[in-house]
């Protein structure tokens, strides 16, 4: 290589030059802008599968303001949801507040939709203010609401239906909201009204669901000199709200008072029909058939067998009888939770006994039958799982908080008993729940020989195959 061919390569712009050097900051701002970019698609994903795997109203139009706020950067967030025919705002959830500025708007009612909101409600296209303050439609804004400067909004709806809007204000960079920070809410938009609507149409059906499985649960009937009372929860997990727990009560011919919980394996509509089916027919049984409650099970059992495909179901049935001055529990388990007897004074006890299988196991399987005496006063509470059960704690703290709420609230009257009992149950909502509390009256029966009579004679007349 000649002397002139070095100097000329030397002299000659490389990658390290002044011409290279704004190449590379132009590559890098490029990668720069496309790696943001990539970086906020992978946000917006993000916050669409978020909105979009909720069901329960509020939880998703809390995660629609959540997931805007972050995808732009926003200090505040709100989403207004208009009524039903557009009569006003259903919802409004404001996010970012700090606990000082709530209590400053603790008494302010949420906003009309007038000023720079009535733009975005009669409009429905994205609305950006760079100065809020000096806006000529900013008006409205009550005492004590936080200073705001800029605003994003954008109308959330589907299919042509405008559920509500979507305001941010006052990007955390202190800039204005940009057409990107506009686009990207949009696409948010859209999500959020189909969220919106699958979770008011899933709130329409859990409610239908919920009537109808009500609908198939008794009145508890007088049960004088009894008294009783009565509570069904459903489920709150997603597809569950169709159950098959149940409970009833009646007055048989003996003197009696038959007491019934069970539940039906599955959450659906083939276990809501399934209760109803079994819960007749063991009325039926139970008028028919003044047996013990082991006898009359094994007979549903058999009925099940051979006129059902009925799935396995369990249940405690139990009848308080006269017992000379008294009255005892006579009761018999299918593969289901035991009685618990709340005594006047508080005193609570898991009537503890060897279970029978479940309904729809075996029919040649004996189910044992247990007696325990009652003193006046006395309450026996029959419960399905939904209310103990917690999958990240043992079953027996389930039963130990229930006993220890019983005994807590023992002077409560039956209803309010059982709503409490209900409400402060330690089970986590997977599944539904039925709860029946029988009291025995303050005084006994006399010496039971005309109720005794009548359950003989009872027994002779239906003898059981």
């Amino acid at each position: 290589m000649s002397g002139d061919e070095s100097l000329q390569r030397r002299q000659s712009p490389t990658a390290s030059g002044p011409a290279g050097d704004a190449d590379l900051v132009g590559i890098a701002e490029q990668v720069g802008q496309l790696t943001r970019a990539q970086g906020r698609m992978q946000a917006l994903l993000d916050a669409v599968l978020a909105v979009g795997r909720e069901l329960e109203l509020p939880v998703v139009l809390r995660e629609i303001v959540s997931a805007a706020m972050q995808l732009v950067n926003a200090r505040y967030g709100a989403l207004g949801v208009f009524a039903e025919g557009r009569t006003g705002l259903e919802d409004f959830i404001p996010l970012g507040l700090s606990d000082t500025e709530h209590q400053a708007l603790a008494d302010i009612h949420p906003p009309h939709g007038r000023g720079l909101l009535a733009h975005l409600i009669e409009q429905h296209e994205p609305l950006r203010v760079d100065d809020v303050p000096h806006h000529p439609d900013a008006v409205g804004f009550p005492t004590g609401h936080p200073p705001m400067r800029t605003l994003l909004g954008v109308a959330i709806g589907v299919h042509g239906r405008i559920y509500g809007n979507l305001y941010l204000t006052d990007r955390r960079d202190g800039k204005p909201f940009d057409e990107q920070d506009a686009a990207v809410v949009l696409a948010l938009a859209g999500a959020a009204g189909i969220a919106i609507e699958n979770a008011r149409l899933y709130q329409r059906v859990r409610t239908s669901a919920e009537q109808f499985q009500r609908l198939l649960l008794p009145t508890l009937p007088d049960l004088a000199p009894f008294t009783a009372a009565a509570i069904y929860r459903p489920a709150t997990a997603p597809d569950h709200h169709l159950g098959g727990d149940w409970y009833d009560a009646l007055l048989l011919p003996d003197g009696a008072c038959a007491a019934i919980v069970g539940d039906v394996l599955g959450h659906d509509l083939t276990a809501a029909a399934v209760m109803a089916q079994i819960r007749n027919m063991l009325r039926a049984l139970l008028y028919d058939r003044l047996t013990p409650p082991s006898l009359v099970l094994d007979r549903l059992d058999d009925i099940l067998h051979s006129i059902t495909e009925a799935p396995v179901t369990t249940a405690c049935l139990a009848r308080i009888e006269p017992d000379g001055d008294g009255w005892r529990l006579h009761w018999s388990t299918a593969g289901h939770l035991p009685p618990m007897l709340l005594t006047a004074d508080g005193r609570t006890r898991y009537l503890q006994a060897e279970p029978g299988v479940p309904l729809g196991v075996d029919t040649r399987l004996p189910r044992p039958d247990h007696t325990h005496p009652l003193t006046p006063g006395d309450t026996v509470l029959l419960f399905t799982d939904g209310l103990v059960e917690h999958p990240e704690h043992p079953l027996d703290a389930g039963l130990d908080m229930l006993a220890a709420t019983a005994s807590a609230h023992v002077g409560l009257p039956l209803d309010a008993l059982c709503c409490t009992l209900a409400d402060q149950n330690p089970g986590d909502g997977h599944d539904d729940l039925a709860l029946l509390a029988v009291r025995t009256p303050r005084t006994g029966p006399g010496n039971g020989s005309s109720a005794a009579g009548r359950e003989s004679t009872g027994r002779s007349r239906n003898p059981h195959p």
